[in-house]
């Protein structure tokens, strides 16, 4: 649906460029794009390199597995449906920890994988479980205590501060995940 969106998009604001007669900033849009699509790649391929390294030493030092063990009974409650033990707690405190550190790209193969093992739970195959459901709003909430990204992108546009954004990026994604499983608790005693 998002591809949808995005071609809709593009189609129709070069559609206006072009019938509004700036057919010469729709050009120079298109060949800037690529330069600032490359520059920041350079800029922010260092700093993700970095962390996902780091995550890649915790995990294979067991570091990764304690810390999923110390928030896993914090999971069962969130998470009754799920058998205690299952290897989808384990997908879905990485997932959450990968997050917790700003590293969307990491916590992506662990989310995928907890999906799969949450729809491998699932008796209605068509239909997401409660599980699935809470795990979403979990992941799209995502709690961050270092917004590696956003800092990234601070820095690449020559931010005074660019890690003057962490207080503010802990409070709204605290708040964010707070509301998202209230709502989703609200939810799922209808």
């Amino acid at each position: 649906m998002i591809n949808k969106l995005w071609i809709f998009l593009i189609i129709t604001g070069s559609i206006y460029l072009i019938s509004s007669g700036n057919f010469n900033v729709l050009n120079r849009e298109i060949l800037n794009s690529g330069k600032v699509t490359f520059d920041l790649i350079i800029q922010i391929f260092p700093l993700i390199s970095l962390w996902l390294g780091i995550m890649n030493i915790a995990k294979e030092s067991g570091l990764l597995s304690k810390l999923s063990r110390k928030i896993e009974p914090f999971l069962i409650r969130l998470f009754p449906e799920i058998p205690k033990g299952h290897e989808a707690f384990g997908y879905i405190s990485s997932n959450i920890i990968a997050n917790i550190f700003g590293l969307g790209n990491a916590a992506t193969p662990f989310g995928i994988k907890a999906m799969k093992s949450l729809q491998n739970l699932n008796g209605e195959k068509d239909v997401a479980s409660r599980s699935m459901i809470t795990f979403l709003v979990m992941n799209t909430c995502g709690f961050t205590l270092i917004p590696t990204t956003i800092i990234s992108l601070r820095m690449l546009h020559n931010s005074d501060r660019p890690s003057s954004i962490i207080l503010p990026c802990i409070i709204v994604s605290f708040f964010s995940l707070l509301f998202g499983l209230m709502i989703d608790r609200l939810w799922a005693k209808k």
